[in-house]
């Protein structure tokens, strides 16, 4: 697979005085902020989806005073950036909120909006329907199971250059500000909220920002594709030395069997926070980030 670089240097990504410039970034502002962060915030980032028809939309009813939302930054389905709030002052895209003895994370966190129409119905057609009436084609459908929920369901699939970004804009803003966590809406309100759901690779941004001194490139393609519920098993290669497997996902299950090996191919039959079930001479989950997925031969 090919492997694209989300350094922000290369997107030409400069923030000054608490504004991002760059290509293909523009600056609309909304009124609707609680003032400035407190000295060493913000040292996190919120990651959602608007669930609006598009880019133009969301930002509309973000920039809107008689809303009482916004965010700081949203982030187009062709990876165009639409700046809402400068980056010292606290915006209200997270609600009542939670995370590790935290509360009310709008004074602690900066929030991106990724274009995406969020979670979608099947409507018997071979099409897909939004909330809003929307209709997506298969082509632009993701079928995963969320991290709170237990069953698969549809999602709308975010594209490459909307990853790309996200991962760009991650990057900068954890070196400007020295953020020190990266969530999801869905992690930090999970009885109200599903953004941005298991379409969005959040694991696996969280490691390369957080997990990684210097993170310089993506597998867009696996990012797409390794966190899915698959209809049918999905090819993959192992691409850790030693690969434990164990008999459920996380590593206070048991270990089972001997460990896969670098260059074994076994196949993807579910996968869940992270971890992937895998299929060879028998079955068990193995941490995601070691498979590499490939075409179906």
């Amino acid at each position: 697979m090919p492997t694209l670089q989300h350094n922000a240097s290369a997107d030409n990504l400069i923030i000054s005085k608490h504004r991002l410039s760059g290509s293909d970034v523009s600056f609309t502002p909304s009124p609707n902020t609680s003032g400035p962060f407190k000295d060493s915030f913000p040292d996190t980032i919120v990651i959602h989806f608007t669930a609006g028809s598009s880019l133009s939309s969301s930002v509309n009813v973000m920039t809107n005073p008689n809303n009482k939302v916004s965010a700081h930054l949203a982030v187009g389905r062709q990876g165009e950036i639409v700046q809402m709030l400068p980056f010292n002052k606290i915006g209200w895209h997270a609600g009542k909120s939670s995370w590790q003895g935290r509360t009310s994370l709008n004074q602690y966190s900066l929030g991106i909006e990724l274009d995406n129409a969020g979670e979608l119905t099947p409507n018997g057609e071979g099409f897909y329907t939004s909330w809003f009436g929307g209709v997506y084609e298969s082509s632009d459908v993701f079928k995963g199971t969320h991290r709170n929920q237990t069953a698969p369901r549809y999602w709308h699939r975010y594209t490459e250059a909307q990853i790309m970004r996200t991962f760009s804009l991650c990057q900068l803003l954890c070196r400007q500000y020295g953020i020190t966590c990266i969530v999801g809406h869905e992690e930090i309100a999970p009885d109200r909220k599903v953004d941005p759901g298991p379409a969005f690779p959040l694991d696996k941004l969280r490691s390369r920002m957080l997990g990684d001194a210097e993170p310089s490139h993506v597998d867009v393609a696996e990012s797409n594709t390794q966190i899915n519920t698959f209809d049918v098993p999905q090819p993959a290669v192992v691409r850790a030395s030693k690969l434990n497997v164990r008999s459920g996902p996380g590593t206070h299950y048991e270990k089972q069997g001997l460990p896969l090996l670098a260059g074994d191919k076994v196949e993807i039959i579910d996968v869940k926070k992270g971890w992937a079930k895998v299929e060879r001479t028998t079955t068990g989950w193995v941490s995601e980030q070691y498979l590499a997925t490939v075409k179906a031969e």
